[in-house]
């Protein structure tokens, strides 16, 4: 017998579909994101903009160089952050202690 077929509920496409829509991401993206196959979030994505009186106008390349810039300099940002407290938490530990150190 064949697998049971996953159903969605509506709600659940259409917050899918937004995140193709309000994001600019590629679909292919976002469906690895989310767990559902590319054709059906293209459908669902498609449907969606009919529904929309003024659907967002895809991004343009400049657009889309800023959005990628954009997401590089986020995720440096990110790893910057995540040294800063570590190193904040080193310190912190240090200061408390410092009869602790080894010689």
């Amino acid at each position: 017998m064949g697998a049971k077929r996953k159903s969605y509920t509506p709600k659940y496409r259409q917050d899918a579909a937004h995140l193709v829509i309000d994001t600019g991401r590629p679909i292919a993206q976002v469906a690895r994101d989310i767990g559902v196959g590319e054709q059906l979030l293209g459908r669902w994505v498609a449907i969606e903009r009919s529904r929309m009186e003024d659907p967002p106008d895809a991004l343009d390349i400049n657009e889309r160089a800023e959005l990628d810039r954009l997401r590089r300099e986020v995720a440096e940002l990110r790893m910057d952050r995540e040294f800063l407290k570590k190193a904040a938490a080193f310190f912190a530990t240090e200061n408390s202690n410092p009869s602790g150190r080894s010689s």
